[in-house]
């Protein structure tokens, strides 16, 4: 059972991470020349993965939710730059 709250919870972050990070994008950084570089959208999973890592220390957030946090913030930002770039 804890196994499925622990899936779900995963699963809601990669969610939450990518629409934020997607919405970020599109309102925020939008005059911002740098979003649109390749390495972006790595840069911005890699430091929401490293953000997400110390909550693994409590009992239902695991190393993989971290990783889908890090992955849905990453592929929000490319969706969000992808939008800019098509005038979206």
């Amino acid at each position: 059972m804890l196994e499925i709250i622990s899936l779900a919870l995963a699963v809601t972050a990669g969610v939450f991470s990518f629409g934020f990070a997607r919405g970020f994008v599109r309102r925020r950084l939008r005059f911002v020349d740098a979003i649109r570089s390749p390495l972006a959208p790595i840069l911005a999973g890699g430091v929401a993965a490293l953000v997400a890592w110390p909550l693994t220390i409590l009992p239902l957030i695991t190393g993989f939710t971290a990783a889908v946090f890090g992955i849905g913030a990453g592929l929000g930002t490319a969706s969000g730059i992808k939008a800019l770039k098509s005038g979206d």
